[in-house]
């Protein structure tokens, strides 16, 4: 019917993500594209070969182009025909995109080939830089802005007001799956020692993540007498750096870094508190999964961070210095009354406002055109 052919022309959407790891972006475009293909909408994704992102759509039976993207790739004639191609064989409507190489070919390509809309998902909170590549593509070939944070939004324009209509980008919180998560298996990562203070980290080990701040805020702790077991989950560029810091300052022997957590959950059951040094977030995911896990949480009060922690009541907002910082670890560390009240108030907001299926279907409708 003619009703059925309109529903069919509203679903062709394509999830362009090349990235070779796996991140929030890529955990964002897995889980809209699943939402919606299992709702019964034609989706695609076209990410890069053997990349997890990859691997999770074909296990899922999501249709699946593997593509692999450089930086310069847009200025090939070539790829950029190919993936113009492939939009107008498959018919496609809408094309989300996350990475700046993905903008430049599969966002120009997508203007060759008229598709309708081209939406760049911004996930850091730093502001766009205003070139004159920039300006082509924010100007000529994007058509919308998926935000994921308030912090986002405001940040994209920041160094140029005129680069894009403010009244087509618009906010998408991540979303957690409470019921999966819940259900997760999980063992432990550290078995406590007595009565100490387990308090836990989970990131990138990158300047944006701010770890040395926390390990400076470790010192401190340290030299006020805290009993404290300091946990850190991720890997990255800096840290021999950390490692190295960590001695320096006297607090190797309170200080583990885990390396890459397969199991978040696993890493959530084994600390009291979660710390989140980050000098800027675009939606600190993880800090999400900590509310889920009943964890208070020490942040700092910046960037999108207040727009998940309720300052006060879910955990605790300091100014972005270590000394700001230590001092909401040892107020946390010595009342675990305070800690469990702040961890029961976390899951509830989180439920409340950060839910999967509330947060997909707010995806879906945006992507259908319907809100």
């Amino acid at each position: 019917s003619s009703c059925n052919v309109k529903r069919e022309m509203e679903s062709r959407i394509c999830f362009f993500n090349s990235a070779k790891a796996w991140g929030g972006g890529e955990k964002w475009h897995m889980e809209a594209a699943l939402s919606m293909h299992r709702g019964g909408h034609e989706v695609m994704i076209v990410a890069r070969g053997k990349s997890p992102l990859c691997e999770r759509a074909a296990a899922e039976g999501i249709p699946l182009v593997r593509l692999q993207v450089g930086n310069a790739s847009f200025l090939n004639p070539f790829a950029v025909a190919r993936v113009r191609r492939l939009f107008r064989r498959r018919r496609v409507r809408t094309v989300v995109m996350n990475l700046p190489a993905d903008l430049k070919l599969a966002g120009i390509a997508a203007k060759l080939a008229g598709v309708e809309r081209i939406i760049y998902r911004r996930g850091s909170a730093i502001p766009v830089n205003p070139s004159a590549l920039n300006r082509f593509l924010f100007g000529r070939v994007i058509t919308e802005i998926i935000a994921n944070s308030e912090e986002t939004k405001r940040t994209v324009l920041m160094r140029d007001a005129g680069l894009f209509d403010a009244r087509n980008i618009r906010v998408l919180y991540n979303g957690i799956d409470l019921d999966e998560y819940e259900n997760r298996a999980f063992r432990p990562l550290y078995e406590r020692r007595g009565n100490e203070v387990v308090i836990g980290n989970a990131g990138r080990l990158v300047f944006q993540k701010g770890q040395d701040i926390l390990l400076d805020a470790a010192a401190v702790l340290n030299a006020n007498g805290v009993n404290f077991m300091l946990l850190i989950a991720g890997d990255g560029a800096l840290r021999r750096k950390l490692e190295r810091r960590a001695v320096d300052l006297g607090v190797a022997h309170r200080v583990a870094f885990l390396g890459f957590a397969e199991n978040i959950k696993s890493f959530m059951e084994s600390i009291d508190i979660f710390a989140l040094p980050s000098r800027w977030e675009g939606f600190g995911y993880v800090l999400a999964e900590a509310m889920a896990s009943r964890k208070p949480i020490v942040a700092f009060n910046t960037s999108s961070n207040p727009e998940l922690v309720a300052d006060g009541e879910t955990g605790l907002l300091t100014e972005p210095n270590a000394g700001a910082l230590a001092a909401g670890l040892m107020r946390l560390a010595s009342d675990r009354t305070l800690s469990a009240r702040m961890g029961e108030r976390g899951r509830e907001r989180v439920a409340r406002y950060f839910s999967l299926a509330e947060c997909s279907r707010e995806v879906e409708r945006f992507l259908l055109g319907r809100g």
